[in-house]
């Protein structure tokens, strides 16, 4: 069976990434993508279903491990009976290679190791063919299925039960360097890693991203090890950011609520945009900006709220069976069907992201901001619909007033790229369809005797989505309807001091009720306390939500107040920028940089 979900660490070189457990196991890698078939899926399933062990062979030793300053590469430091090893994981920062290195470095004593490797490639449906590799100065193997092949170098392995055994022993200052490498099955396997050089570079690029930082404050840690994550999330070079490493980790345990989230949502990657940009990463908004026309070129109403990491449409979503799921939670998804639904908040949160941008100093090209007009366009024509909203609901449609929000900063936005960026477009209409939303919202999103906004028109439900209008310059966090809406939420959607998204007990979704506190919402609301002169209960907050993360500071989707233990897809964009944003918040930055 799989770890709990929070005792997994990632490590990632900007194309994928594979989850490392505490027990030494890697049971989660997709190479060389993130939306790529998995190699290892003990995740979602057990240890049949792949992974690559390197533990000592001492059942009884212990670990502690952390990431090397503020890097993608992980030191797990085990120790047993006989002396202490270190292991360290990394996934080397080489282009166009997908490497994984497992250094183990004899400390003290002598500890006996041993490796358990087990190849299942395509979602664990093909177990493949391996030889050995000759002509090579240490041991390697070779295993090919189909498209995908990898060779295993750096110790001596042999076959047992459709897995690969091996025992070293290592002693202080010995060092044994373990290395898998991914490759095109009709290709020729690619030459050994120099593994020292590797890692100083992996070291060296990792260091100087994280040395631009602009934060300080009580939170600076967590912010940059935030900040990092959603990093290692982003394509080197498509720029496209995924929503977070894994796919079907299960929201409610158990249940069907597993999603694949290793896709580009067009809404998480806006808001990733926009962290990073106040925290002086300037040149990430033109890389995704290029990604982002290219993925929705074309007439604007085709345009989707999620795509592949180099603009795929296709995510077509379907049930492999071949896995039997996180600890038995089906069915383990792949694609994702909200890829066809129509939220209208999406292009309010991509507008938002440009304008931040230019508020930033980037230059509009002539075409981002063609793109920009005709998405404005296609609001004109399409904002009174109904849509499935940032919750992604798979029941009918409704008229969310998150989304409405959304679409009314969408047209706000575009008035002040001609008002003060110089911009062409109509501004006189864009007003005149801002200012006909945002009556639209306080007629009918809007509980008079509750004083609240609530979730959708014609119910008085309210929705953790409703702190992102004040993040998005509809209504201040101190106006009277805010904190009005702010009680709402408290009362309803709060679950020992985490907050709920919406009460899935209504039905308005579509699936069964149930669900843990999604950690972003509750990073939201740290943010709303903040900003209204809450601030002890923000540092309070604040400081309980960090205090979940895991030893080496990852966070997932949501959390298990009941059973203490992370829930859903990990680590979360959307939960790490949210911490961010929060951070940034008690810090007292400014919501709008620049404005």
């Amino acid at each position: 069976m799989s770890l709990p979900i929070e005792d997994y660490a990632l490590i990632s070189d900007c194309f994928t990434g594979a989850l490392v457990g505490k027990d030494g196991s890697i049971d989660w890698a997709c190479l060389p993508r993130y939306d790529s078939r998995s190699t290892f899926g003990a995740l979602l399933g057990t240890e049949d279903h792949g992974r690559w062990l390197v533990a000592p062979v001492d059942a009884t030793a212990s670990s502690t491990r952390h990431y090397e300053r503020d890097t993608m590469i992980l030191v797990t430091r085990w120790r047993t009976a006989d002396g202490e090893v270190e292991v360290t994981d990394a996934m080397p920062m080489n282009d166009h290679r997908a490497d994984i290195v497992r250094r183990v470095r004899g400390v003290r004593g002598k500890v006996r190791m041993r490796q358990d490797l087990r190849i299942r490639f395509g979602y664990a449906t093909a177990i493949p063919w391996v030889r050995q590799l000759k002509g090579e100065h240490r041991p390697a193997i070779v295993a090919v299925a189909g498209p995908d092949a990898i060779v295993v170098r750096g110790a001596q392995l042999h076959a047992a039960n459709h897995s690969h055994q091996g025992e070293f022993t290592v002693g202080p200052g010995e060092t044994v360097d373990l290395t898998m490498t991914w490759y095109p099955s009709h290709r020729d396997a690619p030459a050994a890693l120099d593994v020292e050089a590797s890692l100083q570079r992996t070291r060296e690029w990792w260091t100087a991203w994280a040395a631009t930082c602009a934060h300080e404050g009580p939170y600076r840690d967590e912010v940059v090890r935030s900040l990092i994550l959603l990093r290692a999330l982003t394509h080197l070079e498509t720029g496209g950011i995924v929503a977070a490493a894994t796919t079907s980790l299960p929201e409610a345990f158990g249940g069907e609520r597993n999603w694949d989230y290793r896709f580009v949502w067009l809404r998480d990657a806006s808001l990733t945009i926009g962290v990073l940009l106040t925290h002086g990463y300037n040149d990430t908004v033109d890389h995704w900006r290029d990604w982002l026309l290219r993925a929705i070129a074309g007439d604007p109403g085709d345009v989707q709220i999620m795509y592949g990491l180099a603009g795929e449409r296709d995510l077509a979503e379907r049930i492999v069976t071949a896995l039997p799921g996180y600890q038995g939670a089906r069915p383990v998804r792949i694609g994702n069907e909200a890829s066809t639904q129509f939220q209208a908040d999406v292009i309010g949160a991509v507008m938002l992201a440009l304008d931040h941008g230019r508020r930033a100093g980037n230059v509009e090209t002539r075409f981002s901001w063609a793109l920009q007009r005709a998405l404005m366009g296609y609001l004109e024509q399409h904002w009174r619909e109904p849509d499935h909203g940032i919750w992604e609901i798979r029941d009918v449609p409704q008229h969310f007033t998150h989304s409405r929000a959304l679409v009314w900063a969408a047209f706000d936005c575009a008035v002040r790229g001609v008002e003060l960026d110089g911009l062409e477009g109509p501004v006189e209409r864009w007003k005149r369809e801002r200012d006909a939303i945002r009556a639209d919202i306080e007629m009918n999103g809007w509980d008079p005797h509750r004083g609240t906004y609530v979730q959708h028109y014609g119910t008085t439900e309210v929705d953790a989505s409703l702190l992102q209008l004040v993040q998005v310059g509809f209504v201040d966090a101190e106006d009277p309807r805010m904190l009005g809406t702010v009680k709402a939420l408290e009362e309803d959607l709060l679950r020992d001091g985490l907050l709920l998204r919406y009460r899935t007990e209504t039905g308005v979704d579509g699936l069964p009720p149930g669900e843990h506190p999604f950690l972003a919402c509750s990073f939201w609301l740290v943010e709303q306390y903040a900003r209204s002169d809450r601030l002890a209960d923000a540092t309070a907050l604040m400081d309980r939500l960090v205090g979940l993360a895991n030893d080496v500071g990852m966070l997932s989707e949501e959390y298990d107040v009941e059973g203490r233990s992370h829930a859903g897809n990990t680590p979360q964009a959307l939960t790490h920028l949210a911490l961010v944003r929060a951070a940034d918040a008690i810090g007292g930055l400014p919501l709008w940089p620049g404005l």
